[in-house]
């Protein structure tokens, strides 16, 4: 059962937002208290699955070739990169940025993973866009699918940061299950659990914001 505080919030938030001519994305604005942030064990990186999904399709790009890269293609992935376009976008690094602001997130056979790294690492890392590796033993259609409902709470070195929770136009009990369930998640890996949350909105890409916690 989601809190009721919870739902008030996001209910009242989608109320007194105005109506926009595009999509909204509903986010979580977290701030921390009480942690060393130049402490890396105090940095939050977490990857939640979100019950109802983020409420759109994400753009993803598989780094793949021969049978994965059919099966990543069959599975939903927005586009598949062989290892010829691999060697074209790390010649051609304006391609490359094109490509890294353009998808939500990459996967890559693990193969890959030591050129994307080296060569591609410069563009992507600071867009905390670097592949998730594709184990040999993990299907590439389930990661595609698990990946399409999980969002990265990753707070790096501020004690402020954002995490989306959803789209506007869903459901106001989806969109606080989705809070609920990245708010248990918070709470689990900071050091004092909710003792160093300070505070906690949620708010539309351009509308209002209510405070949850």
């Amino acid at each position: 059962m989601v809190e009721k505080t919870i739902l008030q919030a996001v209910k009242k938030v989608l109320e007194d937002s105005p109506k926009r001519n595009f999509s909204e994305s509903v986010d979580l604005a977290i701030n921390l208290k009480n942690l060393d942030m130049n402490q890396p064990k105090n940095r939050v990186d977490e990857e939640v699955i979100l019950p109802h999904g983020l409420g759109k399709e994400l753009k993803i790009g598989v780094f793949a070739k021969g049978d994965v890269g059919l099966k990543a293609k069959a599975a939903g992935a927005a586009y598949v990169i062989s290892d010829v376009e691999l060697e074209e976008l790390v010649a051609d690094k304006n391609k490359a940025r094109v490509l890294a602001n353009e998808y939500d997130l990459f996967i890559a056979e693990t193969q890959f993973m030591p050129i994307i790294g080296k060569k591609l690492g410069i563009v992507l890392g600071p867009r905390g866009k670097m592949p998730i590796p594709l184990m040999p033993n993990k299907d590439i259609g389930e990661m595609i699918q698990s990946k399409q409902n999980a969002v990265k709470l990753r707070s790096k070195d501020r004690l402020t940061f954002h995490v989306a929770v959803g789209r506007r136009t869903m459901n106001p009990d989806d969109l606080a299950e989705n809070i609920e369930t990245i708010m248990t998640r918070l709470e689990r890996v900071l050091d004092k659990g909710k003792h160093n949350l300070r505070t906690v909105y949620v708010t539309t890409t351009m509308g209002k914001s209510e405070r949850v916690v």
